[in-house]
């Protein structure tokens, strides 16, 4: 009689029953909920609100002088001259200027809240290289005085980012900038979720002082790699899985892993990246990865050495979310030009972002991103202002991937706000009235508009 190795023998049985259960009758399917903590935001505004007279920057590069904005139901009907409609609510804004709400891409409010105090800090889970698993959203303290003095300062939405010590820090969260209880009560309805990476120093120095990889550049390519290779089998085996399903069979669901959720939500160009990065070569190669294993490369943030390969960038799609005077506070932010954002701009098809990463810098985000137009202008640039602009609104809005629902002031599009004193580029600037979604959020001149977090109602 011919006999079989034992192993042999258990593999041929594995075998068999793995056969006749995917033959049998089907269990009930797997499915992963992508979406276990949804947004429960919604606008207030039911009314119309007419603002008449103003200078108009749109976002798409227009400027409108003497020029009316319609709001009605939340959106935007109408931009025009002389508009004819009548509306609950008429602002004259005769010398006065109008934008859309300011977008700020990368923000640690809510998870680096003020107080700044120890038990507070809740936004780098640094017990790994990789903690893809781990969403941003679950630290974000919605009383954070922040989001108030933010507000005050034009911000209607902006993304709450996981810091920078880990390879793949976790996810990111698109909110509203609007007063709410809860975190679900201000995160931006259908925003796509974020990954945030990170390139360089920080995760190199973080993880080598605990002697594991990475502790050089390289190793942090070889994490993120390593990453992606795993994660590209996960998503083989869901796919698998699915298709045998679908095929009438029942098959076995592979174990779950929320970590590689995440990853195989960028596999499947439902996360975006968001990538922590200050040098050229290391942004190149950041770009050469995801092609490596099919994804795309997102939003590079901090972006110092931008400028060099401005090109690459616009070639590639990726936006660029960038400081107009950060740099030399480490070796990666060494080599600035405060032109970085206008060399980044001025290639065709690109995607220039002025970000904060500040509690205190969110606060004028405008003049930010003047300081960019007019250090650019002094040295030879010809950017005007309704161009500038699109560097907090509507190209903001498209590393974010809500530009087909706000970022601009167009018909159709969410009615996010912003009526300034004068130009928002001037050092004298202030948002005076801020609407979210046609509702007034802010203003300057009646307190019932200007709202206190229960956190700061306590210290009174």
């Amino acid at each position: 009689m011919q006999k079989f190795a034992p192993s042999l023998l258990a593999v041929g049985l594995a075998a068999a029953l793995v056969g006749c259960q995917e033959n049998g009758p089907q269990d009930d399917k797997i499915t992963i909920n992508k979406n276990p903590y949804p947004s429960t935001y919604q606008p207030v505004s039911t009314s119309s609100t007419l603002i008449t007279n103003a200078t108009v920057l749109t976002g798409t590069g227009e400027r409108l002088d003497e020029t009316d904005v319609l709001l009605v139901d939340g959106k935007v009907q109408q931009v025009g001259k002389d508009l004819t409609a009548t509306a609950d609510i008429t602002i004259d804004a005769q010398g006065k200027w109008v934008t859309p709400g300011i977008i700020d891409v990368h923000s640690h409010l809510g998870a680096y809240p003020s107080p700044s105090v120890e038990s507070h800090q809740d936004g780098n889970e640094m017990t790994s290289p990789n903690t893809a698993e781990v969403w941003v959203e679950h630290s974000v303290w919605p009383q954070d005085p922040g989001f108030n003095r933010a507000r005050e300062g034009g911000i209607t939405s902006l993304q709450i980012l996981p810091g920078s010590a880990n390879l793949f820090g976790g996810r990111g969260v698109t909110l509203k900038n609007v007063p709410a209880h809860t975190m679900q009560g201000m995160k931006f309805p259908e925003a796509p979720y974020g990954l945030k990476m990170a390139c360089g120093e920080n995760p190199k120095r973080v993880y080598g002082r605990k002697g594991v990889l990475p502790s050089t550049r390289m190793g942090n390519m070889a994490g993120y790699r390593m990453a992606w290779a795993e994660a590209a089998e996960y998503k083989r085996a869901w796919d698998k899985y699915d298709a045998d399903y679908a095929a009438g069979l029942n098959p076995e669901a592979p174990v779950r892993d929320i970590k590689h959720d995440t990853l195989r939500g960028v596999l499947e160009g439902e996360v975006m990246i968001h990538n922590h990065c200050y040098k050229a070569e290391e942004m190149a190669m950041m770009i050469d990865l995801s092609k490596e294993f099919g994804y795309h490369a997102g939003t590079f943030h901090h972006g110092v050495e931008a400028y060099k390969i401005a090109d690459l960038l616009a070639q590639n799609g990726s936006c660029a979310a960038l400081w107009p005077d950060w740099w030399g506070f480490k070796m990666e932010a060494y080599d600035m030009v405060q032109e970085n954002v206008a060399i980044v701009d001025a290639v065709k098809n690109s995607c220039a972002v002025v970000h904060s990463d500040s509690d205190t810098t969110i606060q004028r985000l405008n003049q930010e991103a003047g300081k960019v137009m007019y250090r650019a202008n002094e040295n030879g640039f010809d950017i005007s202002e309704q161009h500038a602009i699109k560097w907090i609104t509507s190209n903001a809005a498209k590393s974010l991937g809500i530009d087909d629902k706000t970022g601009s002031l167009e018909a159709g599009k969410q009615g996010d706000v912003v009526i300034w004193n004068q130009s928002p580029f001037s050092v004298y600037a202030k948002a005076e009235q801020v609407f979210v979604d046609g509702a007034k959020v802010y203003d300057r001149n009646d307190s019932a508009y200007q709202a206190v977090s229960d956190f700061m109602l306590g210290q009174q």
